[in-house]
């Protein structure tokens, strides 16, 4: 169960979610077809990703021992940022009720808050 929740909340039991992860990347449109990245390499990518969490118990994934939306962007970028360097921002949403959180990614591959202003 995740840890450091606050007493009695229904975040501290076990359940499950669906998330929407989104990422963006930036930079020069390069040779020869004018892109800035492969977006069809980096939905695959992606879904990689997603699928190696589908169905599992979060909380046993290192890194995400406390699932938290930030710490799903952080977990995310980490394993993109390498095969895209142009990588800008994750975006990782639960739509069914309506919470988000956005990292923009820096060129260390760090992820920190997005100023959504």
């Amino acid at each position: 169960m995740p840890a450091g929740g606050p007493e009695g909340s229904p975040y501290t039991r076990l359940h499950g979610h669906s998330f929407r992860v989104e990422a963006t990347v930036r930079g020069p449109a390069r040779p020869p077809v004018g892109w800035v990245d492969d977006l069809g390499a980096l939905d695959a990518a992606l879904s990689e990703i997603a699928a190696g969490l589908d169905h599992g118990m979060l909380n046993d994934v290192p890194g995400l021992e406390s699932p938290t939306l930030e710490a799903l962007c952080v977990y995310f970028a980490g394993r993109l940022k390498a095969r895209f360097p142009g990588l800008a921002r994750i975006a990782v949403s639960r739509p069914s009720i309506g919470e988000s959180c956005a990292m923009e990614v820096r060129q260390n591959g760090a992820a920190e808050p997005a100023d959504l202003s």
